[in-house]
């Protein structure tokens, strides 16, 4: 229990069941890559399941006392721990320009911020799986006309197929959470660059979404549009009603408007 109570501040609920930790390494399907980062491996329920697998293992642990206790059970890590904090880590130190995938039981509180660094690193990792809270895993798979489609969605969408693989209830973790998780896997697509400047898409979409409910013709009108483009039909609609490609389709349209 004090391993628990030492990691409780990072949002960490330590899965204890067998099965689902296998379930969980299991979704990697191993393809484009040799190389696979476990983040935030705890006490190593998912690792010795990683381990098993034909690829090599490296994990990424902010708690000391984690950090020790693999470094005493899992001989296999030995010069695979990275003792750092995963958000604030250059991962270019250890896989320089290599291949690699991302997997993990994500604490709730930074699994956001998890994923967003994961885009940003998108050249190297064909593929990403793991655990979150249900709905932030559902949000990342979701496709357009609900109220759970926004921006998590489209950006990973732009790069990634995503797939929402299977639920997992509270009483498999210590200490059980209010929420239950889910468990999804993001491909890379085979071509994931995009037709359109990256930077002002990742803008437009961020600003669309700020204001969900008004329609585009209002939550872009930061955005300097010329009121030709402006009448475009496309700007009736409201985000949630966009696919990624109605997103890049607008991009390109603004940015032959600013020419």
């Amino acid at each position: 229990m004090e391993k628990v109570k030492a990691k409780k501040h990072l949002g960490q609920h330590f899965l204890k069941d067998e099965e689902v930790a296998k379930n969980i390494a299991d979704t990697l399907q191993l393809n484009g890559y040799e190389t696979v980062l476990e983040i935030g491996p705890g006490m190593g329920v998912l690792t010795k399941y990683l381990l098993e697998k034909p690829v090599t293992t490296y994990v990424v642990e902010i708690d000391n006392e984690s950090v020790e206790y693999l470094e005493v059970h899992y001989p296999k890590l030995h010069g695979k721990i990275i003792a750092k904090d995963f958000l604030k880590y250059d991962i270019s130190e250890v896989f320089k320009g290599k291949q690699f995938a991302i997997i993990g039981n994500f604490p709730y509180n930074i699994s956001t911020q998890i994923v967003f660094k994961a885009l940003e690193l998108r050249n190297q990792i064909p593929e990403f799986s793991g655990m979150f809270q249900k709905e932030v895993a559902q949000r990342i798979c979701e496709k357009k006309g609900t109220k759970a489609y926004g921006i998590l969605s489209v950006l990973v969408q732009a790069f990634y197929d995503a797939e929402y693989l299977f639920t997992v209830d509270e009483h498999v973790f210590i200490p059980p959470p209010k929420v239950k998780s889910g468990v999804l896997r993001l491909t890379r697509k085979d071509d994931y660059t995009l037709p359109c400047n990256e930077k002002m898409f990742f803008r437009v979409v961020k600003t669309a979404f700020q204001q969900r409910r008004k329609t585009l013709r209002n939550s872009l009108k930061t955005m300097d549009l010329s009121e030709e483009l402006r009448q475009d039909n496309i700007f009736d609609l409201r985000p949630e009603q966009l696919s990624v490609e109605d997103f890049i389709n607008i991009t390109l349209k603004i940015e032959a408007d600013a020419v």
